[in-house]
């Protein structure tokens, strides 16, 4: 329904017990945003326009607001939603252990153990966590396929390296040209260019950037 909310923070309560939450103001309303102290961070009370990244949580008994100052932990915030078992509050602890990145390489690694570590996530749910998603993060372009042999040729780089980091970038909704774009500025930057983490990383840092 929204896919972004751009206005004045007016208020962030990092709570411990009830989770962190955001008040964004736009037209004379203020929007009540549950989000993650990673996100309350990155921006001061009081600014003047600040851009939230949303999703629209529709309960039977409430309908709650979730949002992040990066379109990246919104997506995957989406993607976590998608896992059985896994609901808004899990998935903001989640991304209030890690940052986007980490839990994405920690699931593409297998590293139920890591994704433990996230207070209320037990070895049992994290390793649901990586069965559910890890297909879907990694064979994303056998659905929606983009030629990069391109880049590979440009890059000198493994294509197999490019072919999985673009299609973790497709999976979090990020469109073709926006993942070779981002790619392409990744491997100018990247030293290890065979491993599809390393080329991730940067990727995701340039569309954050972006």
């Amino acid at each position: 329904m929204f896919d972004y909310i751009k206005g004045k923070l007016v208020s962030k309560l990092p709570s411990q017990t009830k989770g962190a939450t955001m008040v964004v103001e736009n037209n004379g309303m203020g929007y009540l945003i549950n989000t993650t102290t990673r996100s309350l961070s990155l921006a001061e009370e009081n600014e003047d326009e600040v851009k939230v990244y949303t999703t629209l949580i529709h309960r039977e008994d409430a309908m709650l607001l979730c949002g992040f100052l990066n379109r990246e932990d919104r997506d995957i915030f989406n993607i976590l939603l998608s896992v059985s078992g896994v609901g808004m509050k899990v998935a903001l602890v989640l991304l209030d252990e890690f940052s986007g990145y980490d839990l994405i390489s920690a699931v593409i690694r297998g590293d139920y153990k890591e994704l433990s570590r996230a207070k209320g996530v037990g070895p049992k749910l994290a390793q649901k966590i990586i069965l559910e998603l890890k297909d879907k993060l990694i064979n994303w372009q056998n659905t929606a396929p983009v030629d990069v042999s391109d880049i590979a040729e440009e890059k000198d780089v493994p294509q197999e390296a490019l072919s999985e980091a673009q299609a973790v970038l497709l999976s979090l909704g990020y469109s073709a040209q926006e993942a070779k774009d981002a790619i392409k500025a990744a491997c100018r930057i990247v030293v290890k260019k065979d491993s599809s983490e390393e080329i991730l990383k940067e990727a995701l840092s340039y569309l954050a950037r972006e």
